[in-house]
């Protein structure tokens, strides 16, 4: 089934930067589209990838190698199986025979198309319990050890994960991503930048308080 229908509200666990559990959030399903459509999500992902490819591979044709165009020898009377130019794709050294050649990949799906993914995306992770709420993020300075340690703490730790932060925490505190840019697999971001293959792509996505507000204008909090 490609498309599944998500109905009601999904609840989730609230936690500090100390792993302990501080409160609950309900998120109707409602607000993230309500359904799940696998095709959709197949169709955009293939094409963040397919935009991420720089294109640059380039092969010689036969035109391009060096070497002489004329026939090695003549065509009857050797013995041996007649042959042309030295250039030819059967021959070592020759031309690559329909070898690819640089060319722009990128291509772009409806908008309105991406934004509804991006939704499904979220709404997959929050159902799937791959998604942690964290009440707040702050770190004292910049220290990569800090953040690893906030991360083992609601274990998300030796795992790739995106932390989504809200547009006021981005503002106030730059220390997070120069804390978190050094830890492999790791990336920060805020949340109205969040597209549907940056949500997939981890095994763990990370959001604050705020940042769900903004995915989800009617979650609620306790």
């Amino acid at each position: 089934m490609l498309t599944q229908e998500i109905t009601g509200s999904i609840q989730l666990d609230v936690v500090n930067q100390q792993g302990a559990k501080v409160g609950q959030v309900e998120v109707d399903a409602a607000d993230l589209g309500g359904k799940i459509n696998r095709q959709l999500l197949h169709e955009v992902v293939l094409m963040y990838r397919a935009n991420q490819r720089a294109g640059t591979h380039s092969t010689l044709r036969r035109g391009e190698v060096a070497g002489s165009t004329k026939k090695l020898f003549r065509q009857k009377g050797t013995g041996n199986a007649r042959a042309g130019t030295r250039r030819t794709n059967k021959r070592r050294g020759g031309g690559t025979a329909k070898g690819p050649k640089p060319r722009d990949y990128e291509y772009h799906l409806p908008k309105k198309a991406v934004r509804a993914a991006m939704r499904m995306a979220i709404l997959s992770r929050l159902k799937d319990n791959e998604a942690i709420v964290i009440d707040d993020l702050k770190l004292a300075e910049i220290k990569t050890k800090e953040v690893a340690n906030v991360l083992k703490s609601i274990n998300a730790g030796n795992l790739s994960c995106l932390i989504g932060l809200g547009a006021n925490e981005v503002d106030e505190n730059k220390t997070i991503y120069k804390s978190a840019r050094n830890i492999c697999g790791v990336e920060v971001s805020p949340a109205s930048q969040l597209h549907a293959y940056a949500v997939l792509r981890p095994k763990k996505l990370v959001l604050t308080k705020s940042a769900l507000l903004e995915l989800c204008k009617n979650a609620k909090f306790s």
